[in-house]
């Protein structure tokens, strides 16, 4: 059973990864100036969509592969693919709730507490064929913060922590559904092998990124969710939160700020590429 004290002790090394598809980094935990919540969602929404590039695909394990060039062209595929099939959702059953949604589409929906049993931190999962849950103690944590000086403003008023978690992992079914024709399966890259052998491989974060475009997409909040990256760990470790907050504003060119520049009202400088 997964406890709280557990999801505590993963959150120790800082969270690697999505939102809901954490992994932690195994030995001495580094440490990171604690900055304001609400300073860090400021700061992260302002990133333009496809500038989280480096930072996704960072958790993949190709990820050596690609040059930046390529891994901003396929983002941006990525981010296209996912807008494509909200879209024709909302058009086919002329709604964009995404509660609503997954009932259509006959998934099965819960919201327990804390997951069962894990070996990452977890705020929601699909696991096929139908089944996605949402964890609410991160949920409750994450509205929370929301009172949190900056938040609500950074984050607006659009923000449906369940749903937009929810619109994430419905893309998973998805993108599982249409696994023959969807962009974000189809797509391969041809690795190493003595000619005339192909080996082929798909790309998993692609289905990531597109997955974040389609529940932007859905809920329509003017930001990309990786800031919920950030946003739902601070629930549980301001520290770990922070620590994420240097390594995506590195990754998009940007330099983090203390918390003594909290009150100023400048943007963090996006570093040249």
């Amino acid at each position: 059973m997964m406890t709280k004290e557990r999801f505590q002790e993963l959150l120790k090394p800082i969270a690697d990864g999505l939102f809901g598809k954490q992994r932690t980094r195994y030995g001495e935990a580094p440490h990171y100036t604690v900055r304001p919540v609400g300073m860090i969602v400021e700061d992260l929404c302002r990133i333009p969509e496809d500038e989280w590039a480096r930072y996704a695909f960072s958790r993949e394990p190709l990820n050596g592969k690609f040059t930046d060039e390529q891994r901003l062209d396929l983002t941006r595929q990525a981010i296209a693919c996912g807008r494509e099939y909200a879209e024709k959702l909302a058009a086919q059953y002329s709604m964009r709730d995404p509660e609503k949604l997954a009932k259509q589409l006959g998934l099965n929906v819960d919201y327990p507490d804390m997951p069962q049993n894990a070996e990452r931190v977890l705020f929601a999962e699909f696991r096929e064929p139908n089944n996605i849950h949402i964890y609410m103690d991160g949920v409750r944590k994450g509205r929370a913060l929301l009172s949190e000086p900056g938040v609500s403003h950074a984050l607006t008023g659009q923000l449906d922590i369940a749903k937009l978690l929810l619109g994430h992992e419905l893309f998973h079914f998805v993108e599982e559904k249409y696994k023959k024709e969807i962009w974000t399966r189809t797509y391969k890259i041809e690795l190493w092998a003595p000619t005339p052998l192909h080996n082929r491989s798909g790309v998993a974060v692609l289905g990531e990124i597109a997955a974040m475009s389609f529940a932007k997409a859905l809920t329509g909040i003017p930001y990309s969710p990786y800031v919920m990256d950030a946003f739902l760990v601070y629930g549980y470790s301001p520290e770990a939160a922070s620590g994420l907050y240097e390594e995506m504003m590195e990754k998009t060119g940007r330099t983090p700020r203390l918390p003594e520049a909290a009150d100023t009202d400048a943007a963090p400088e996006a570093l040249p590429k």
